[in-house]
């Protein structure tokens, strides 16, 4: 099952997010990770999101729906990209202020390059993002460049996380399938939490 995904906007802030009761699922990574192709690969789409050569394109929050009820939420990407310091920080920013306070995200999936592990700054972000009670998804991309013999050690340098990573190739296809599951599972307890939220706002 794709997740067939629509473009409904660009945003700078979590202001400029749409106001709807959809669970978003946001993708981060950095520029360098193979965000854009990814998130082709789980919607089946080639053409949704701009896939370059220039690290770094993505700018802005980008939203897609899915279905009815669930929304991709694609963050900038961070660490590589050749950009103004002013605005890098300006991205980072965004992201940030995205991943801590809004209130729609039913998860995030943290894309690393799966033959480097996390870095400090990765570590320190999903525990912000646990800190939230929000689902930690760890995409572990590039595997195919992987050999046989080197696949237990990468996994192993994913112990930080205390979750076991989705070893994932946009080339070949493989963990594709189980991320989507990974991603719509999540989903399905985000909007069980969302509906609590409000019950709790109303009383």
């Amino acid at each position: 099952m794709k997740l067939r995904a629509q473009f409904v906007k660009s945003a700078f802030s979590v202001r400029e997010c749409p106001r709807w009761d959809r669970v978003e699922i946001a993708l981060a990574g950095r520029s360098n990770v193979g965000k854009s192709s990814l998130l082709n690969a789980l919607t089946g789409s080639k053409r949704l999101a701009r896939v370059s050569k220039t690290p770094g394109r993505t700018r802005a929050i980008n939203l897609f729906e899915v279905g009815e009820k669930i929304a991709i939420a694609d963050l900038p990407g961070y660490g590589y990209a050749r950009m103004p310091e002013a605005e890098a920080r300006k991205l980072s920013a965004a992201m940030r202020e995205y991943l801590v306070e809004r209130t729609n995200l039913g998860a995030l999936v943290l894309l690393i390059d799966s033959r480097r592990g996390p870095r400090a700054d990765e570590i320190e972000l999903a525990e912000a993002i646990a800190s939230r009670g929000v689902k930690l998804i760890i995409a572990a991309t590039k595997c195919d460049k992987l050999k046989r013999s080197e696949r237990a050690r990468a996994i192993a340098l994913f112990k930080a996380f205390g979750v076991t990573p989705i070893l994932c190739s946009v080339s070949d296809g493989e963990g594709i399938d189980e991320l989507r599951r990974a991603i719509l599972r999540a989903a399905e307890r985000g909007a069980g939490r969302l509906v609590s939220d409000e019950h709790e706002g109303a009383s």
